[in-house]
């Protein structure tokens, strides 16, 4: 029963003592051993076959149970002795605390006193401070009384909390009585020195009266708002006299006068007062600031009496010149003072993009700026804000309404003028060098423009500037009007001379374009002119968008404008493609009325082909040159000329009735020839041989092969009907009935033959383009008839020797 009971008391000691791996293995780095009993893996029946390995090893058990006996008792000992240690570390804590204990009272008991001296000091500093203070007031002892003041107030703060004493209680209010005193002293100290009313002429400075400040700054704030208060109103009292309403020198004429006066007291107030009055209370800004406010309302007062007798002249001189000062100020002094609230600070112009952010531009700028536009110019720094714009000039802001009426003016007389320049001056000379420079007018309209715009956002960015915005839209539009569309060279109805006789016997030396060079190269310089009012508008607008107030920010909208130009882009363009187009005409119609099925041979290409490549060959070099600086307009007006040419071209190809084999064969060559020129058209004439625009080429590859499709149709032959009719539903991917109606009329076939061709045509068009192509059509690049194919490769021949 015992040994039962001590194998579940070891199999709980070891359930007990399973240690995780990580700390078996930091208690082998720090206590390493090697004795087997250590180890964590001990397996008994292991340790004593080592010890017993055999049966003669017995003999000597009893010693070996000794050993582990005496191993057993020694670990004992240890164990004992470490937990004796423990206890007797708690017991000196103990020790510690209670003798610790003592030492806290004795601090606590310093501390207690040490606070107790320094209060008394304090008090004792306290008392003497007061009867010095009330003795140095009556002397009028202020430099002493700074000082001593300032001392005697720190002190007064460490007896907050014993207010409920009595005698703490009767020196704090002595304290206040003293500052009383002091305050009431220094200002009548002031209102002797400096009297408001009578004819007493001020004092000069004095050390009492610096000193006196000093003491001021220490007392109630509202002792030294009134020192300055009085101080400010006697220095501006002359101002008042001199400039009042019913003097001349106060009329918007003579403004100039109230500025040269303040700067004169400024000066005077630093030689005589400058030492007076601390450094800190900015007393000449203070003087500066005051004088803005009397001078707002007193220029309001007389503006609004004398409301008939203000010019824009004199409107703009009096703002040149207020703006002036209020720039003077924001130089000399830092805006410190200015915390009434009632003047928001305006941040300045922000740095400039073409043409409205050069403050005043020089010759040489402004000719840039018509040259490239004033994109490519570095911007200016931003200037620092002027805490003082405004302080003054607000005051005219309810008579601007005179400044934009005659900018209204102004602007239209501006107008009136180019029109009429350009009536005498005539267009621009053609000058390709220049690539199609913009109108000089242009220009100068946005010039204008930004020097309204910066005077307006001078005076104010509320309500004016919208006023203003309204007057730019306006004058966009007539520019657009009266300028550009006004002055676009109107079409004629005239076929330019053209006939059919002289398409066919190759006088192409005589066809002559509808436009001349010098309209061509005016239309170019108004597109020119457009996209530049275009660009530029939209900076106006951005720009007067951050000028302006930004809760009327949404009020500024140039989209309007900006679409006006637009316009006139779109209608330049389209008047280039109308005049090339229009050339073509004659030669188209000379090719629907040759009688193709007379034709015996294929030789060159055809009158008609050369007539149209002249026409080409001398609008697209001019058109190019004189759009060289805007070449997204020249790549319009390439796609827009082959989105017309195209299908026009398709439309007289199906008017060309009947044909011969040998006629269509020429009429494939022609068309590859025209395909050939039209994908060299931007670049055409020209040095230097740029890639066509991928969009370009795709429309010109799309539309001319579709042309010679027909063709390859049309030169099929009409037999067996679903070889033809597969062909046809093959190589035109957009057939239909009524093109195949047209194809069979190229051929010239009969209504009856024809009759059953569109009828098998309507039974194969809905099925699916596989089985178009799996049916075992014929190809035309591989006819069955050897005639066909030894046409088609002479064809080949052709084409090739001509490219």
């Amino acid at each position: 029963m015992m040994e039962e009971e001590e194998l579940e008391f070891v199999e709980e000691l070891e359930a007990v003592l399973q240690l995780t791996p990580e700390v078996q293995l930091a208690i082998e780095q720090v206590f390493p051993s090697q004795d087997p009993l250590d180890r964590a893996d001990f397996n008994a029946v292991e340790y004593i076959n080592t010890l017993f390995p055999t049966e003669q090893s017995l003999a000597n058990i009893d010693e070996v149970v000794n050993k582990i006996r005496l191993k057993i008792r020694r670990l004992d000992d240890n164990i004992r002795t470490v937990v004796r240690g423990q206890t007797n570390v708690g017991q000196d804590g103990r020790q510690v605390k209670e003798i610790t204990r003592d030492i806290k009272q004795l601090d606590h008991a310093k501390r207690h006193l040490t606070t107790s001296i320094t209060t008394l000091n304090h008090l004792h500093m306290l008392a003497g401070g007061v009867d010095s203070l009330e003795a140095m007031t009556r002397r009028r002892q202020y430099g002493e009384v700074a000082n001593l003041l300032q001392g005697v107030m720190n002190v007064l703060e460490h007896f907050h909390k014993y207010m409920g004493i009595p005698q703490i209680r009767q020196l704090s209010e002595r304290v206040k009585a003293a500052q009383t005193e002091l305050g009431q002293q220094i200002l009548a100290d002031f209102e002797e020195a400096f009297p408001s009313q009578g004819t007493k002429r001020p004092g000069g400075p004095s050390n009492v009266l610096r000193d006196a400040c000093l003491v001021a700054n220490i007392l109630d704030p509202r002792i030294k708002q009134e020192i300055i208060k009085k101080f400010i109103k006697q220095h501006l009292s002359e101002y008042l006299v001199l400039f009042q309403e019913n003097q001349d020198v106060a009329w918007l004429d003579k403004i100039d006068r109230r500025y040269a006066w303040i700067k004169r007291q400024l000066v005077d107030y630093e030689e005589k007062y400058g030492r007076m009055f601390p450094r800190e209370w900015c007393m000449a800004e203070r003087i500066a600031v005051e004088f803005c406010h009397v001078t707002r309302a007193e220029l309001a007062k007389i503006m609004r009496t004398r409301a008939k007798e203000i010019e824009v002249k004199l409107l703009l001189f009096a703002i040149q010149r207020t703006t002036n000062f209020e720039g003077f100020l924001a130089k000399r002094f830092s805006g410190c003072t200015l915390t009434d609230g009632t003047l928001k600070k305006l941040e300045s112009p922000p740095p400039s993009t073409n043409p409205f952010l050069e403050d005043e531009p020089t010759p040489e700028m402004e000719e840039l700026a018509t040259e490239k536009g004033d994109l490519d110019q570095p911007k200016k720094p931003k200037a620092p804000d002027n805490p003082f714009h405004g302080i003054v000039s607000k005051c005219f802001e309810p008579h601007l309404y005179v400044y934009i009426e005659s900018q209204d003016k102004n602007l239209g007389e501006l107008i009136d003028r180019f029109v009429a320049d350009f009536k005498a001056q005539g267009p621009p000379k053609p000058n390709t060098d220049e690539g199609g420079a913009v109108l000089p007018s242009c220009a100068d309209l946005f010039v204008y423009y930004k020097k309204c715009m910066v005077q307006c956002s001078q005076l104010s960015t509320g309500e004016p500037m919208i006023a203003l915005t309204t007057i730019f839209q306006k004058y966009l539009r007539e520019y657009a009007w009266k300028i550009l569309s006004g002055n676009l060279p109107k079409t004629t109805t005239s076929s330019g001379g053209l006939t059919i006789s002289s398409l066919l016997k190759e006088k192409e030396g005589s066809e002559v374009a509808k436009f001349t060079l010098e309209e061509l190269c005016l239309i170019c310089n108004i597109l020119s002119t457009a996209e530049y009012c275009l660009a530029t508008t939209q900076q106006l607008e951005e720009k007067l968008k951050e000028k302006v107030d930004v809760s009327l920010i949404e009020r500024i909208n140039l989209t309007g404008e900006m679409d006006t130009f637009s316009t006139v882009i779109s209608s330049s363009i389209q008047l280039l493609v109308q005049d090339l187009d229009a050339a073509c005409d004659p030669a188209l119609t000379a090719m629907s009325k040759m009688q193709w099925q007379n034709v015996e041979h294929v030789g060159d290409q055809s009158p008609y082909v050369t007539s149209v490549i002249l026409h080409i060959k001398q609008n697209v070099p001019i058109i190019r040159d004189n759009l060289a600086s805007t070449r997204k307009y020249f790549t319009q007006f390439c796609v827009k000329f082959a989105n017309s040419f195209i299908p026009k071209f398709i439309t007289h190809l199906f008017k060309c009735k009947p044909i011969s084999m040998v006629g269509a064969e020429q009429l494939l060559l022609d068309t590859h020839s025209l395909k050939m020129v039209l994908l060299d058209l931007p670049s055409i004439g020209s040095q230097v041989v740029r890639k066509a625009p991928a969009s370009y080429t795709k429309i010109v590859v799309k539309g001319m092969t579709r042309a010679e499709m027909i063709l390859k149709v049309v030169m099929a032959p009409h037999e067996p009907l679903v070889v033809f009719v597969d062909n046809y539903i093959k190589l035109l991917t957009d057939c239909n009935t009524e093109t195949f109606q047209k194809i069979l009329d190229m051929k010239g076939l009969k209504r009856s033959e024809q009759s059953s061709m569109l009828e098998l045509l309507r039974q194969r068009l809905p099925a699916p383009p596989s089985g178009a192509e799996s049916s075992g059509s014929l190809s035309l690049m591989a006819p069955t008839p050897e005639q066909e194919s030894s046409r088609i490769r002479k064809l080949e021949k052709l084409i090739k020797k001509r490219l």
